[in-house]
């Protein structure tokens, strides 16, 4: 009797102690996996930004808790399409990366901060597709959505630079 308490506790020991392991090893080829993805980058072809893309989506749905393969994915998206503004592919993943930012803010491990970012970039993408259309409109919520990120995160680089060329290509539109 004694010797089978003493193995079920040995036991319940043991996983308590694997349990950590095993929850780090899942995150260690989430993070490899993305990594060998981005660094695809290095090439600046829309080809090879659509099949990190298609790739980074993959790894989201193998680890669809995780937050990093849905922020990668979305700011993928955005880059791709504000370079590539009437591309065919842009609109879909423009309606992509707006449906993964809201399931990024609804996430517990989230940052409010990348959150804010991701919208305003949506939105600056929005803009630099129709400027005439769409500078009006969006300008608020592209202004808006990068002082509440910085005040979330003053330290964050993205933002920062991201509002520095919106601001850049404001003044640029004003000034013709």
């Amino acid at each position: 009797m004694t010797s089978q308490i003493f193995k079920s506790c040995v036991l319940a020991i043991v996983l308590f102690l694997m349990a950590p392991v095993s929850i780090n090893a899942q995150h260690v080829p989430m993070q490899a996996l993305v990594g060998q993805s981005l660094s695809k980058l290095q090439q600046d072809k829309p080809e090879t930004i659509l099949n990190c893309i298609a790739e980074l989506k993959r790894i989201e749905t193998m680890f669809p808790d995780s937050v990093q393969p849905k922020y990668h994915m979305a700011l993928q998206s955005l880059s791709y399409a504000v370079t590539n503004p009437q591309a065919p592919q842009t609109e879909n993943l423009l309606t992509d990366a707006a449906q993964t930012i809201d399931q990024m803010e609804q996430m517990a491990g989230a940052d409010l901060s990348d959150v804010c970012t991701l919208r305003g970039f949506l939105y600056m993408v929005r803009i630099v597709q129709d400027p005439a259309q769409n500078g009006q409109r969006y300008y608020i919520d592209v202004m808006t959505n990068y002082e509440k990120a910085l005040k979330l995160n003053p330290d964050n680089a993205l933002v920062q630079q991201l509002q520095q060329k919106f601001l850049e290509g404001m003044q640029s539109a004003m000034s013709r």
